[in-house]
């Protein structure tokens, strides 16, 4: 089985990989239900979704009259105003069939113009505060994608107390000095404020480019056992965060394998020659502004 943490300030012992529900976007609902069967079979216990994962809530709706108080429950909006958010979320509320959810996440909030909207007078996080006076939700996080993510993270936790970060969190992006620095001063934040830690792309090998799509995901992944291990051994080695898993069904299975078998990190050595023979790249170019703080 996989190991269990406190989720941050929410107390909820989540399963160290969280379910990225975005690999149901696309599937069917008897697809969506064998899927259950495998994150049962090894215990996840936190299901993490959004408004604009295609028909990801959906497919978790049916789960939910049987398996609601079994799991953590989050979703997100990208929407940046409180009348759009609330929107979304109520509309996301009725998709899976609940009547409250445990968290709820200002979707991928890196922009700059945006994050002022969105945490401006009549912003989304305005619903998001209202929804959570009203039992509506539990906790509010901030999400984001982009080696931009961890500043402006940072930067959100200064507006406000959020609950929960996420961001990428790689191998190869961990080499590159700048992004390690700004994911470094985020944790250490999240750790002073007990911040639940969410991290993504875990497997990315790199960019599809013009290579054909294999797999759902929006990168291209990495698909062996060894070299799955290797990379998701490489991120629950930093006990302070939680992974989310793949955006593809016929990888799940892989992660879930290789988060139940973790118990080290893999030497430096090994993540040098895997970045090498398996010719890891970073997903995003990284911008020598950064966000002020």
């Amino acid at each position: 089985m996989i190991s269990q943490a406190s989720f941050g300030r929410t107390g909820h012992l989540s399963t160290r990989t969280i379910f990225g529900a975005a690999a149901l976007g696309s599937v069917t609902q008897e697809e969506a239900d064998r899927t259950l069967d495998v994150l049962l079979a090894h215990g996840v216990n936190h299901i993490d979704t959004a408004a604009s994962y295609g028909d990801a809530e959906q497919r978790i709706g049916p789960w939910m009259k049987k398996h609601r108080s079994a799991f953590f429950l989050a979703t997100k909006t990208g929407q940046r105003t409180a009348e759009k958010a609330r929107e979304d979320l109520h509309r996301s509320l009725e998709r899976m069939r609940v009547d409250r959810v445990d968290l709820i996440q200002l979707h991928c909030l890196v922009e700059p113009t945006e994050w002022e909207v969105a945490m401006g007078p009549s912003g989304a996080l305005e619903a998001l505060v209202e929804a959570r006076s009203q039992g509506l939700v539990r906790f509010i996080g901030v999400t984001g994608h982009g080696v931009n993510a961890p500043a402006m993270h940072r930067r959100s936790l200064q507006r406000f107390d959020f609950d929960t970060v996420l961001f990428p969190y790689n191998y190869m992006m961990m080499q590159n000095p700048a992004y390690a620095a700004d994911v470094k001063a985020l944790l250490r934040l999240c750790r002073r404020r007990n911040v639940g830690v969410q991290t993504i792309k875990s497997i990315a090998r790199g960019p599809y480019g013009d290579t054909a799509r294999t797999h759902a995901t929006w990168y291209a992944p990495l698909k062996d056992r060894k070299t799955v291990d290797r990379a998701v051994h490489w991120v629950l080695s930093n006990p302070t965060v939680f992974l989310n898993t793949v955006g593809d069904i016929h990888l799940l299975p892989l992660v879930l394998d290789a988060a139940s078998r973790f118990r080290r990190k893999p030497a430096a050595t090994v993540m040098d020659k895997m970045a090498g023979t398996e010719t890891l790249a970073p997903l995003f170019v990284y911008r020598q502004t950064r966000p002020r703080l």
